[in-house]
């Protein structure tokens, strides 16, 4: 399997609030310090790149937020823009208005055109090779098939002409696994573990597109040993917790339950890490990255979590 430092494109993708725009600057960030230069496209385009770097807002224009990293939103109007002033040769200079309008109506009678062009900008990026690396911060795990298979979905339908010789050469990048692979975060609980195996399944039926990783965010450190485990919950049982509460006061009690809270939530968290190992394959890579104790996260977090990718990948 190729590494994931040695990719051309990757996809992160993952449940909504595991953290997938987070990790994929991460990425960015641990590719830039490997010497490459790396573009980052937002395609849900809310901004949120923009905020882990701390930078002004970013657009359809590749914007350099960090050395070695630019940034980019995608626009579906301004992709088609570009389409057809590289492809078709049509001078595109103010708003497609009218012609937008019918795509518009096009691309809702024909699932798949709008897929096609966020899929067809960043191959161009990676066919291009000003950048050495194009990391997608891609749709959440609900959307992410549709638009990785769209390619395909077109190619077989469309026999000849412009259009299919466009998707072939898409098809290529997407489809070589030295060049393109799909990174899936998730958080070590019940629904983005269950998510994340369904689409393991569903990436390799219904997609040429290879999973290369699999990120487990938000892990949380494992502070006591056993037997100070069984000490908090000798101490919390209410014969116990009635004698330290008369000697000792109600904020002993309060911090052995806190204790006691943590032990039990890493317990059930690694049994879901546990489920995820078994039920993937063996030979895919899976990379712990810690609980940040943050809120918003911005340049220090995102470094942070970079430099926990780099060990993780490096060891």
């Amino acid at each position: 399997m190729t590494k994931l430092e040695d990719l051309e494109l990757c996809f992160v993708t993952g449940k909504g609030g595991t953290g997938k725009t987070t990790v994929a600057a991460a990425l960015a960030r641990y590719l830039a310090g490997l010497g490459k230069r790396v573009l980052l496209c937002e395609v849900d385009a809310k901004g949120e790149v923009a905020l882990v770097f701390e930078a002004s807002e970013v657009g359809f224009t590749p914007k350099e937020v960090a050395p070695s990293i630019w940034a980019m939103t995608m626009d579906t109007e301004s992709s088609l823009k570009e389409y057809l002033k590289i492809y078709l040769k049509v001078p595109v200079t103010g708003p497609l208005s009218p012609l937008a309008k019918a795509f518009d109506f096009v691309a809702t009678a024909a699932p798949g055109v709008k897929e096609i062009l966020t899929v067809g900008k960043v191959c161009f990026e990676v066919r291009q090779r000003t950048y050495d690396v194009v990391v997608v911060d891609a749709p959440a795990t609900g959307h992410i098939i549709g638009q990785l298979a769209a390619p395909q979905a077109i190619n077989e339908l469309v026999k000849v002409g412009l259009i299919r010789s466009q998707t072939e050469w898409m098809l290529e990048i997407l489809s070589d696994r030295s060049r393109t692979g799909v990174v899936v975060v998730t958080t070590p609980e019940e629904m983005p573990v269950a998510e994340t195996i369904e689409l393991a399944g569903r990436l390799s039926d219904e997609t040429t597109v290879a999973l290369q990783a699999v990120v487990v965010n938000r892990v949380l450190p494992g502070r006591f040993t056993r037997r100070e485990e069984e000490a908090f919950s000798a101490l919390t049982s209410d014969a116990a917790a009635v004698r330290l509460r008369s000697a000792l006061g109600r904020e002993v009690r309060e911090v052995l339950e806190g204790a006691a809270l943590a032990v039990e939530l890493r317990h059930n968290r690694s049994a879901h890490l546990a489920d995820l190992r078994e039920r993937l394959d063996p030979s895919l890579p899976i990379v712990l990255l810690p609980y940040l104790f943050t809120g918003m996260m911005g340049i220090a977090g995102t470094t942070e979590l970079a430099d926990a990718l780099a060990a993780e990948l490096t060891r």
